[in-house]
C-alpha cells in the first residue's frame, strides 16, 4: 500500500482522480471527510480495496498502517509550514 501526502485538499483530490482514471485503486482523505467515512476508507486501504491513499498531512494524524510500504511526500521541496525541515523529519519519523 502507498500513502501520498499532498500540500492541499485540491491536490489530493486531483491526484486521486488521476490515479483512478489510470486504473489505480486510489482514494483521497482530508479534513472534509467525516469520521465514520475516514474509518471506512482506512479499513478498505488495509483490506486491499484501495492501494493508494492520498491526503494532506496524513502521517501527522497518527495513523497506524503497517500494510503501507511506501510513503511519498509531494512537493517536499516547497516552502511552508507543512514542508519545513521539522515537519518533514516528523513525517519521515512516523513513516
Amino acid at each position: 500500500r502507498v500513502l501520498v501526502t499532498a500540500l492541499t485538499k485540491r491536490a489530493a483530490e486531483e491526484l486521486s482522480s488521476f490515479l483512478v482514471a489510470h486504473n489505480v485503486k486510489a482514494v483521497w482523505l482530508h479534513s472534509d471527510v467525516k469520521s465514520l467515512e475516514r474509518i471506512e476508507i482506512l479499513t478498505k486501504l488495509r483490506s486491499g480495496e484501495h492501494d493508494v491513499l492520498v491526503g494532506v498531512n496524513l502521517l501527522r494524524e497518527g495513523l497506524d498502517l503497517p500494510e503501507v510500504s511506501l510513503v511519498a511526500i509531494l512537493d517536499a521541496d516547497k516552502q511552508g509550514f507543512l514542508r519545513s525541515v521539522t515537519s518533514l523529519i516528523q513525517t519521515i519519523g512516523r513513516a
